[in-house]
């Protein structure tokens, strides 16, 4: 965890190493961003169906996205990295959340060449996975950067957040004072999405952590508490967020508990092979 005030930007950094148990991972939309400074062999991102897979070599930026991400790992992978909050990486980028929605980018494509080269060479050089993270976090701060509407967002953002997205969106603007477009507006430049959009991650999101795949469970009953419409509206959501159906989600769980026991998985992410 690092310290205030990065702390209500962030969730965490962590350090990586090793020698990934999967060759391919696939994370389902979420409630959060992702910045990864990679130290190690390049990895491999797939934005969609619809789109090539591109390599990274210095690292990436993911904002909050709206479909599925494929990584592809190379046998050995280090790297530090930082969990955001979704409204997070927005005092750190140059641009607009929204241009990079579901378009990962280098971190040269966000930070410049140079200072990432330096970047890596520091972290590279550090005694230690502490001292990197030390390092990282003393980029992050050095970085930081007064953001309009930052307060709005992140104070709407939590609403939703504590409600697991069972809140009306025009309920959320009357309770901020602003009007739905303005509010809408805000969204898309520090999150990337809309209000309604983020609502339904976080449910979403709420109703996958619910899933024990150690257990029988009780469609039905699992979408109407989550307050979906009917299990159609549930099953409609689960493949749009997945690509999967929720017992096809189910067996790919139970599986990969088998081949890899012991193994920490809570529901994100999903491997793909």
């Amino acid at each position: 965890m690092p310290r205030p005030p990065l702390d209500g930007l962030i969730d965490d950094l962590y350090y990586l190493e090793g020698a990934p148990p999967y060759a391919r991972l696939t994370l389902p939309p979420m409630p959060a961003a992702l910045l990864i400074v990679n130290l190690g062999a390049p990895f491999r991102i797939r934005a969609g169906t619809d789109i090539e897979t591109a390599e990274y070599a210095d690292g990436c930026v993911v904002t909050m996205p709206t479909r599925a991400l494929e990584f592809g790992y190379p046998l050995r992978t280090r790297s530090v990295g930082v969990h955001f909050k979704p409204w997070g990486p927005a005092p750190f980028l140059p641009m607009p959340a929204a241009e990079l929605c579901d378009r990962p980018v280098t971190i040269e494509q966000v930070w410049g060449r140079p200072a990432v080269a330096e970047l890596r060479d520091r972290l590279a050089a550090a005694d230690g996975p502490q001292e990197m993270l030390t390092l990282l976090e003393e980029e992050l701060m050095r970085r930081l950067c007064e953001t309009a509407g930052l307060g709005l967002v992140r104070r709407t953002s939590s609403v939703l957040a504590a409600a697991s997205g069972a809140v009306a969106i025009g309920d959320l603007s009357a309770a901020a004072g602003v009007s739905g477009t303005h509010l809408a507006q805000r969204f898309k430049e520090l999150i990337g999405v809309t209000p309604k959009r983020l609502a339904r991650t976080y449910r979403f999101t709420a109703t996958v952590f619910a899933i024990d795949p150690a257990g029988p469970i009780d469609w039905g009953d699992l979408a109407g508490g989550a307050g979906y419409f009917d299990q159609a509206h549930f099953g409609h959501e689960f493949r749009a967020f997945t690509g999967l159906t929720p017992t096809r989600y189910v067996e790919v769980r139970r599986r990969f508990l088998r081949e890899h026991p012991g193994h920490a998985l809570d529901g994100w992410p999903l491997p793909a092979d």
